[in-house]
C-alpha cells in the first residue's frame, strides 16, 4: 500500500479559498432588464432571485444611431459583464427600440452603479410587516359533560401501591410498570376494589420512549384491557387510536393551541399541563381551556433525567438486555447517589431505558386554591417507590386539603416536600 501524505497542488487550491479575502466564491443569477425611448435616458432594472430590485437611469440621454445601435445583443454582451461581482447574468429583457445609442462608457457606469445599489439592498436586514388579518384563534373545545368535582388522580409505579391508593380516596389510577405484563393483574385488583363504585377508572401508561420495532411492548400494554391509555408521544396516538386516551405530561401542552390540538383533532377526553408552566401560566391556559379536560400535577418527584444504559442490567445481572437479564428492575430496587448523598430513584421501563427521579417529592399545594379558582378540577398526585402507609397518608392530605380542612403550607410541611410546581422555583413564583 503506498499513502500519498501531501499533494502540493490541492493544497494550493484549499488555501486559495481562505487566503484570497476579496475572492468571489459563488455568484448568484440576476436579471437585467432594459428600457428607454429617443431623447429620454435608458432604464437598466437589476433583480435577484429573491425579489430584491433596483433601477439606475443613465445621466446621457438616447441618441439616435449613425452607426453601430444598441442591439439587444450588444446591450447583454456590455451589461453581462458582471466579473469580479457575486452576480452573473441571468434573464434579459431589451425594450429598447431600434436605432438608438449610448455611449459605452455610459452603459458601464450604469452597470456598476446598478450592481452597488442592489449589494446594498441585499445588506439591509429583512424588513417583516405585521399581518393585518385576524391572530390565529385557538379551536373551541367542550367541557366534560355534567359539572365534575375536584378529584385526585394517583399515579403509581408499584403494584402494591394501588389498594392503599384506592382505600385513600384515589377513584381514578393512572399506572406506569416496568414490566407491562404485570397491568393485567392490575387491571383485575382494580376491577375488584371497583365492583361497586361507579366512574372509577384504571389508565396504563407505555413506556415514554418508543423506538421502531417496539410495537410489541405496546401490545403488551394495550392487552391488559384498562379503561384506557395514557398517551405519551405520537406513536401512542397512532397505536391506540380509536381508544379511550389521555395525554400526559410528554406532549407537553403548555397552550390552547396544543391543548386544542390533541382534545381535539387527536380526541383525547383530557391532557396533562407540561411542567414547563409557571402558576400564572397555568391559570392563563385554564382561562382558555375548559378546566375540566387538563390535569394539573401537583404532587411528584420530578423526573430528572432518561438513559439509554439499564443499570439493573449492567450492575444486576449478567445479561445484555431484557432477553437475557432476568429483569431484575421487577425485584430490585436501585438508587444513585449523587455528591451530596442524596439517593436518586431510578426506574427501567420494558425497553431496558432508565429514568432517574429526584429523590424528594415537589407540591404546588399551596396553590390548589387559585388553580380551583381558575377552574382546574383534576389534580394528579405522582409516586414513585413510596410504600403503602406513605400513599395512603399522602392522598388524605390532600384530599383534606381539597376539602378546606388544612392549608397548603401545613401539608407541604408536615410532608417534609419541597414546596415547588413544575420544574424550576425560579419559573413558578406566579
Amino acid at each position: 500500500r503506498l499513502w500519498k501524505t501531501d499533494d502540493p497542488a490541492l493544497r494550493r487550491e484549499l488555501r486559495a479559498t481562505f487566503s484570497e479575502a476579496d475572492a468571489v466564491r459563488f455568484r448568484r443569477p440576476i436579471a437585467l432588464s432594459v428600457r428607454g425611448s429617443l431623447g429620454s435616458p435608458l432604464q437598466l432594472q437589476l433583480a435577484d432571485d429573491q425579489g430584491r430590485a433596483v433601477t439606475v437611469a443613465s445621466a446621457v440621454l438616447l441618441e439616435a444611431a449613425v452607426s453601430q445601435p444598441l442591439t439587444e445583443e450588444r446591450l447583454r454582451e456590455q451589461l453581462g459583464r458582471l466579473g469580479g461581482t457575486p452576480f452573473r447574468l441571468g434573464e434579459f429583457r431589451s425594450s429598447l427600440p431600434p436605432g438608438l445609442i449610448l455611449p459605452v462608457r455610459e452603459l458601464n457606469r450604469v452597470r456598476r452603479e446598478g450592481v452597488e445599489r442592489l449589494l446594498a439592498l441585499r445588506a439591509r436586514p429583512p424588513q417583516w410587516r405585521l399581518n393585518a388579518g385576524p391572530l390565529l384563534a385557538a379551536p373551541p373545545i367542550a367541557p366534560e359533560p355534567g359539572a365534575p368535582s375536584p378529584d385526585l388522580i394517583a399515579v403509581i409505579r408499584l403494584p402494591e401501591q394501588l389498594a392503599p391508593a384506592w382505600h385513600a380516596g384515589a377513584r381514578t389510577i393512572y399506572c406506569e410498570f416496568e414490566n407491562p405484563k404485570r397491568y393485567r393483574d392490575a387491571v383485575g385488583e382494580f376491577r375488584a376494589l371497583a365492583s361497586d363504585s361507579a366512574g372509577a377508572s384504571i389508565w396504563v401508561a407505555p413506556p415514554r420512549i418508543f423506538l421502531p420495532g417496539e410495537e410489541w411492548i405496546l401490545r403488551q400494554v394495550e392487552s391488559c384491557a384498562p379503561d384506557g391509555f395514557l398517551a405519551r408521544n405520537y406513536d401512542h396516538l397512532r397505536f391506540f387510536a380509536g381508544r379511550r386516551l389521555r395525554g400526559d405530561f410528554s406532549l407537553n401542552v403548555a397552550n390552547p393551541w396544543s391543548a386544542g390540538h390533541f382534545l381535539g383533532r387527536c380526541g383525547l377526553e383530557r391532557v396533562t399541563a407540561s411542567y414547563d408552566l409557571n402558576l400564572g401560566q397555568l391559570e392563563a391556559l385554564l382561562r382558555r381551556t375548559p378546566g375540566s379536560r387538563i390535569d394539573i400535577t401537583v404532587h411528584q418527584h420530578m423526573p430528572m433525567f432518561h438513559m439509554n444504559h439499564c443499570v439493573f442490567c449492567a450492575f444486576l445481572s449478567t445479561g445484555r438486555d431484557y432477553r437475557d437479564c432476568g429483569r431484575p428492575c421487577e425485584s430490585h430496587r436501585v438508587s444513585l447517589r449523587d455528591r451530596v448523598g442524596a439517593d436518586l430513584p431510578l426506574k427501567a421501563d420494558a425497553g431496558c431505558r432508565n429514568t432517574v427521579y429526584n429523590n424528594r417529592a415537589q407540591t404546588g399545594a399551596e396553590y390548589l386554591g387559585r388553580l380551583k379558582d381558575a377552574g382546574a378540577v383534576h389534580f394528579r398526585i405522582e409516586f414513585v417507590n413510596e410504600g403503602p402507609e406513605e400513599v395512603a397518608r399522602t392522598l388524605d392530605r390532600y384530599r383534606r386539603l381539597l376539602a378546606g380542612e388544612i392549608t397548603g403550607p401545613e401539608l407541604w410541611k408536615e410532608l417534609r416536600l419541597l414546596h415547588q410546581l413544575g420544574v424550576t422555583r425560579g419559573q413558578m413564583d406566579g
